[in-house]
């Protein structure tokens, strides 16, 4: 259990919404509120590859992920974004891969 600090005019939204019946109450909104910053927050562990395997990496995710951005692929693999970046400018230099408008 927490105990959380709120200046008066975010307890006085929050208690807007409570009183519309969105919610229970105040902890209620404060709970949800939390869980879903939860989901959305991720910690990213970043791999210590080599840039050949780095590249390999990026070539699969690409084949499974037709059109995915270079942080998309990035996160998901756990590889630094200027690497993936530099990999990606290198696919569509080779003419493996191309940006879509």
């Amino acid at each position: 259990m927490a105990g959380v600090k709120l200046a008066s005019l975010e307890y006085k939204k929050i208690q807007e919404f409570v009183d519309k019946g969105a919610f229970l109450n105040v902890s209620d909104f404060i709970r949800e509120a939390v869980r879903d910053k939860l989901e959305e927050t991720r910690v990213v562990q970043l791999r210590e590859v080599d840039y050949k395997t780095a590249k390999r990496d990026v070539i699969e995710y690409y084949k499974k992920h037709k059109e995915s951005y270079p942080s998309d692929a990035a996160l998901d693999l756990g590889l630094d974004l200027e690497m993936v970046y530099k990999i990606v400018k290198e696919l569509v230099n080779e003419k493996r891969a191309e940006f879509i408008e």
